[in-house]
């Protein structure tokens, strides 16, 4: 027996096909735009569209822009010699949050996961040895996640930058700053030592 309205669980369903969206919220976000004025709705399907039509990758580094070169890709004031690789579009919105990197960045858009058979020919990773062949970079920084597919994109790339003899790095990982440390585990407490610095 059908509960809904072909169209509506059809929305339902379109909806339960973003990350991180479960059949429930997905069907209250499918009666929510139900709700809306139908000026509303058009609006929101037209924003989706545009996006859609607008947005694209940066030539540069990959990230995502509406311009023909991205806003930081086009800053003469950052540092075009260092580059930090992160592996989605959304890592470099929380690289800006800290307002303390001055580079430009290069993003990945995923990581090398065998088990998703995600290889390194399915990210941008060609793309990053053109950019660091052109000579004007002096340091990679390598921000993927800390866990086995980051760690693992993370050296193959730096094995691949290791002969244009340029300094390699990774993010420093530790004890986040608020927590305590009866609830951090091994490997954090571990790397949280090789990473100390001198105060």
């Amino acid at each position: 027996m059908q509960y809904f309205p072909a169209a509506l669980q059809e929305l339902s369903d379109q909806f339960a096909r973003l990350p991180g969206i479960g059949g429930k919220t997905a069907q209250r976000l499918a009666f929510y735009v139900l709700s809306l004025p139908m000026e509303e709705a058009q609006n929101f399907a037209d924003t989706i569209v545009a996006a859609k039509k607008t947005v694209h990758t940066c030539p540069v580094c990959q990230n995502l822009t509406d311009r023909e070169v991205c806003s930081i890709c086009n800053d003469e004031s950052r540092d075009q010699g260092l580059i930090c690789v992160v592996a989605e579009p959304k890592d470099v919105i929380a690289m800006e949050r800290s307002r303390e990197f001055n580079g430009v960045y290069h993003v990945l858009h995923g990581v090398i996961s065998p088990l998703n058979h995600i290889t390194q020919e399915d990210i941008r990773i060609k793309e990053l040895l053109q950019r660091v062949g052109s000579g004007k970079v002096r340091e990679v920084i390598m921000a993927t996640n800390p866990d086995t597919e980051g760690e693992a994109t993370a050296m193959y790339i730096s094995r691949l930058l290791r002969p244009m003899e340029i300094k390699v790095t990774r993010l420093a990982y530790g004890v986040p700053v608020g927590s305590q440390l009866e609830y951090a585990d091994e490997v954090t407490l571990s790397r949280a030592l090789e990473g100390r610095q001198e105060i």
